[in-house]
């Protein structure tokens, strides 16, 4: 049984790392899948054609998610090319990292705008939509960093704390008109950014987790997955913690 047969999804930052991830579990279940990149154009290109194996629909799209008039005129895209979106993914999201002593107020203000701002333009600009078909699912992409913070990240889990606050605002919201919001709270997940980092240090967070290992991307798709599904109708305003048990 595919989870999100016929399902339409946008996943922003979908062309590399978990938001990848997300797009091939969701296309492994059934689901039509959009998504954004802005500047991995070949790899977001590369996707769509392995992603056209599961014989669902697929297209990729240049876009700012950090920009409001941008992200409405992706709605809009979306929408003539789908016809609906059921399932919103905001997973774009960029790291500045750096003691707050020496933070400068740009990497502070560009971490927030693209982390935070970026879903409160798409969940905004998908609302209408969402409204007139008297159903969604919206699943913003957060990190344990914003449940615990993190020394050297400040902006980072300033914004990822935002996200959090912001979805449970919204799953208030709109929870009566049968729109759901959730939040996926990744742990150490092994993509290309964790690529850089020695073995020593990799050890180091794997003994810090009870399952001893670190997380996949597909950890996270298959999280979202669940969250876009008709498994979880009732369920609204919740972090998922995809952390191998590191906060519990």
């Amino acid at each position: 049984m595919k989870l999100l047969e016929n399902k339409v999804a946008l996943i922003t930052g979908g062309g590399r790392g978990i938001g990848r991830s997300i797009c091939e579990s969701f296309a492994e279940n059934g689901c039509n899948v959009a998504f954004t990149y802005n500047s991995s154009k070949e790899a977001a290109e590369n996707l769509v054609e392995e992603l056209k194996k599961y014989d669902v629909k697929v297209k990729c799209y240049k876009s700012d998610a950090s920009d409001h008039d941008k992200s409405v005129e992706l709605i809009d895209n979306v929408i003539s090319d789908f016809e609906r979106i059921d399932v919103l993914v905001n997973n774009a999201g960029i790291t500045k990292d750096n003691l707050l002593m020496r933070m400068s107020p740009s990497d502070f203000k560009d971490v927030v705008n693209i982390n935070l701002g970026s879903v409160f333009n798409l969940t905004k600009s998908s609302i209408r939509i969402f409204l007139k078909q008297k159903e969604g699912s919206i699943i913003n992409i957060s990190s344990i960093v914003g449940v615990k913070g993190n020394a050297g990240q400040s902006n980072y889990a300033a914004s990822k704390a935002g996200i959090i606050g912001f979805s449970k605002s919204i799953a208030l919201e709109l929870g009566s008109r049968n729109i759901r919001c959730n939040v996926v709270a990744p742990g150490f997940i092994e993509t290309d950014m964790t690529d850089s980092l020695s073995d020593d240090v990799l050890e180091k967070w794997k003994e810090s987790i009870p399952l001893k290992r670190s997380g996949k991307p597909n950890d996270v798709g298959n999280a979202c997955v669940f969250l876009a599904s008709d498994l979880s109708s009732y369920i609204t305003g919740q972090v998922l913690q995809v952390d191998g048990g590191l906060l519990t």
